[in-house]
């Protein structure tokens, strides 16, 4: 078989960016809690400094033991090098267009803004905890959502005592805030 229909391209026109925007609003900027723009940083880092030249040592290893058309490590190391190099321009472009806001340094308030810890209360009295952090950041078990998610939205602006109504697949939800905290 020609190698003209086995191999994968090596071009950067590939789209780094899972979507147009990464799950942001067109014109939207790249909100992030220093937290989450640590964790990048050092994800970032550590391709750049650690991965990265690991790979290339197996693959100038590899290459310089002849015929690459069948060697594993080559090939694979080649793949992975392309994942990495792919990886480190979407966190470099994510990096750059980020806007680091610290929610321990918003004054004492009520409301609820981007990096807001707030406690719900549902109909039924049960409560839950999300914690409004960035598209980079989410992780719902520990209960980080977006803050362009649909229930970061509904409370938004909202103040301690307020009810908010959530849209859900199941119909409208109304959530009191019991508590917003800034940490």
């Amino acid at each position: 078989m020609s190698k003209a229909f086995t191999r994968e391209s090596d071009s950067d026109d590939e789209d780094d960016l899972p979507e147009e925007s990464g799950g942001l609003p067109l014109a939207a900027k790249n909100y992030m809690t220093p937290e989450g723009f640590a964790r990048l940083r050092d994800e970032l880092d550590t391709f750049m400094r650690k991965e990265r030249p690991e790979v290339v040592k197996v693959v100038t290893w590899a290459a310089s033991n002849g015929d690459r058309s069948e060697n594993g490590d080559y090939i694979y190391g080649k793949k992975r090098l392309r994942e990495i190099d792919r990886r480190v321009r979407y966190l470099s472009k994510r990096l750059a267009n980020a806007e680091v806001v610290d929610p321990a340094k918003r004054g004492k308030t009520d409301q609820v803004f981007f990096g807001a810890t707030v406690t719900t209360a549902n109909e039924k009295g049960e409560e839950r905890t999300v914690r409004i952090v960035g598209v980079d950041e989410v992780d719902l078990a520990k209960g980080h959502v977006s803050w362009i998610s649909p229930i970061a939205k509904a409370l938004l602006r909202a103040e301690e005592g307020d009810v908010v109504k959530l849209r859900t697949p199941v119909g409208v939800e109304e959530l009191e805030i019991v508590k917003v905290e800034y940490r």
